[in-house]
């Protein structure tokens, strides 16, 4: 089993990033946090680097119920989701597998969840369609 859902879609870098949003939103999750590795690696290293965006993403239902099931489990939220672009309008998402990342917790609650939450990333990637 992947520790990753990905795929590559057809299409301008901000738009694929929007509509990533948007199938997020329809998913009940919100972006906490962008991280611009791009501009980070450049400002902070004067390095040129690609496009790539880590979004941080958070069902606020299901964070509450992990949290109420395992209080460390912060350590291991939000979800992470990538946008990088391969080559000038191949865009590549990917979204963390939370079925991976919690196994080691040992948590049969948790582990409920996070076949809820894996399903929602896994379809958010696989809904995301190339640009018309």
């Amino acid at each position: 089993m992947n520790y990753y859902f990905t795929k590559i879609v057809k299409g301008p870098f901000d738009a694929v990033e929007n509509r990533v949003v948007a199938l997020l939103k329809n998913e009940g999750f919100g972006v906490l946090t962008q991280i611009d590795i791009q501009t980070t690696l450049n400002s902070k290293l004067q390095v040129d680097f690609k496009k790539y965006k880590i979004l941080g993403a958070c069902n606020p239902s299901f964070a509450y119920k992990a949290l109420q099931v395992e209080d460390k489990i912060g350590t291991m939220l939000p979800c992470n989701i990538i946008i990088q672009e391969q080559s000038p309008n191949s865009i590549e998402v990917s979204a963390i597998n939370p079925l991976v990342s919690m196994q080691e917790v040992k948590n049969d609650a948790l582990n409920n969840l996070a076949h809820e939450v894996s399903a929602k990333l896994e379809k958010v990637i696989k809904s995301i369609e190339n640009e018309k």
